[in-house]
């Protein structure tokens, strides 16, 4: 029933709301506004094979970002700020991104999810928050998937994982790459599998309440799965085409398949860290009274 309460949500009007605000300080691209710009968007959507071209706007912000937005006209929005730290390939590389985003129908629940934070379910009292504050969660679990299949989306447009990882370098810092040192960013495995147990589960809890995963992360699931083969098997010509979309049941078993595999090693590190938190008060306490 989620699609059915999604729907619901954004004929309230908070999509036109949302939409408004975001028009009302933003410059539309075009052929005679930021040519450039906009050619490469269009060489996104083409490559993409976008059903349509959404339109493309440039809105005041100094933090490098961009978004796609509006489930039933989606549309993209760039900041200012991107514009100015990032170069042409690398504005390539977000656009892709967002386009990845419109061509895989995750805006409309990226667009409940902005509503559900504006509710602000997470700030409710508990039990009158619960149901909500499941969905948000979710959803939040489900975006940060999101960004990394957007990722791959862009690395597939642009043809470079090193150009994905340093937009995301990039974008990270708020700095143009050209005064950044990639090698010494690419420290995704230190952040994956450093430190213990505890550690791990730290991690998890920092990103729990978070859209995006965090950068030095997504570039190095990226450089994963360029590893796997999947990317060279996709830029072969070896990929869904529409109409040969799996079954949703099917999908959602192997979704359930891999959450209860990541959750069964939560637990174990959770029960690792106790024994190891246990034993190390007990040997604490055993010097202190010796």
């Amino acid at each position: 029933m989620l699609d059915t309460v999604v729907r619901r949500l954004i004929e309230f009007g908070y999509e036109r709301a949302m939409r408004q605000n975001t028009l009302a300080g933003s410059l539309k691209v075009g052929p005679d506004q930021l040519p450039d710009l906009y050619r490469r968007w269009v060489r996104v959507c083409t490559v993409l094979d976008l059903e349509f071209q959404p339109d493309l706007y440039v809105g005041l912000s100094p933090l490098p970002n961009a978004a796609a937005v509006g489930a039933k006209r989606p549309m993209v929005i760039v900041s200012s700020g991107a514009v100015q730290v990032l170069d042409d390939d690398e504005l390539e590389m977000v656009l892709a991104h967002e386009a990845g985003h419109i061509l895989s129908e995750h805006v409309m629940y990226q667009t409940t999810l902005a509503i559900l934070l504006q509710v602000g379910t997470l700030s409710l009292p508990f039990l009158a928050g619960l149901p909500l504050r499941g969905i948000t969660y979710a959803l939040l679990e489900w975006y940060r998937a999101a960004e990394l299949s957007c990722d791959r989306c862009a690395t597939i447009v642009t043809r470079d994982p090193l150009l994905t990882s340093r937009t995301l370098m990039a974008i990270s810092a708020g700095l143009p790459s050209s005064k950044l040192n990639l090698d010494a960013f690419l420290q995704a495995k230190d952040y994956r599998e450093g430190g213990d147990g505890f550690d791990r589960i730290r991690r998890l809890m920092t990103e729990l309440g978070r859209t995006h995963g965090p950068p030095v992360k997504r570039a190095h699931e990226v450089y994963t799965w360029v590893q796997s083969g999947e990317y060279d098997r996709i830029v072969g010509g070896d990929y869904i085409k529409r109409g040969e979309e799996p079954p949703a049941r099917a999908e959602a078993a192997a979704a359930t398949e891999h959450y209860a595999e990541r959750f069964r090693g939560l637990m174990v590190d959770a029960a690792g860290t106790a024994q190891t938190t246990g034993e190390k008060l007990a040997d604490w306490l055993r010097k202190d009274a010796s």
